[in-house]
């Protein structure tokens, strides 16, 4: 189990801002690895009225889930336990509760673990690049025939953090718009999907 605050910054792109910083930061394609985000909530969407996210992650043969809890503007609290294969995907089709201590932080918000549901699975294309003190993230996501791009930026300090993407963002001109974070763009296109 690991605990942590993350403290991101993140920003939408268009496919050709995206395509540019894949050339201005030479990388590879190699250098591209995939990842599949499973989200779980319950049928009156008790995780998200928190703010929060659950979901599994995939990355290769590694599995883990993380519950992400707001901490504070730009920053989320992360209970993170590692899974195996099979518990994963024992989780993925609801027979059963592997992640311990996500189950503690669901229990203290009163979220009964047998009415978590997969709602949708959303898989990012993710390239990570340390950069001034921090990290740097190009996403290309897929999810319910929509796809999209966005730079994230990981920080260890709020405030350096902002000054640091604001800073980017504008080098690189890339007009800076309010960004949800990839499960709330998730939920909007189910949505419109499911009205």
């Amino acid at each position: 189990m690991t605990q942590e605050i993350e403290i991101e910054f993140k920003n939408l792109l268009t496919k050709q801002q995206y395509e540019q910083l894949l050339q201005d930061f030479h990388i590879s394609k190699n250098a591209i690895h995939r990842q599949t985000n499973h989200y779980f909530d319950t049928p009156t969407q008790a995780i998200r009225n928190l703010q929060s996210g659950l979901r599994i992650r995939q990355i290769g043969d590694y599995y883990e889930c993380t519950l992400k809890e707001k901490n504070a503007e730009h920053a989320y609290l992360e209970t993170t336990d590692e899974l195996t294969a099979a518990q994963a995907q024992k989780m993925l089709e609801g027979e059963g509760f592997y992640a311990q201590e996500v189950a503690k932080k669901l229990a203290i918000h009163n979220i009964l673990l047998e009415q978590l549901q997969v709602f949708g699975s959303l898989t990012t294309d993710r390239v990570e690049i340390p950069y001034k003190e921090g990290l740097l993230v190009f996403d290309h996501s897929y999810y319910l025939q929509c796809d999209d791009y966005e730079v994230e930026y990981e920080a260890k300090d709020a405030i350096k953090g902002n000054a640091i993407f604001d800073d980017f963002l504008q080098q690189y001109g890339i007009t800076k718009k309010a960004t949800d974070k990839k499960i709330a763009r998730f939920m909007k296109a189910l949505q419109r999907q499911n009205p």
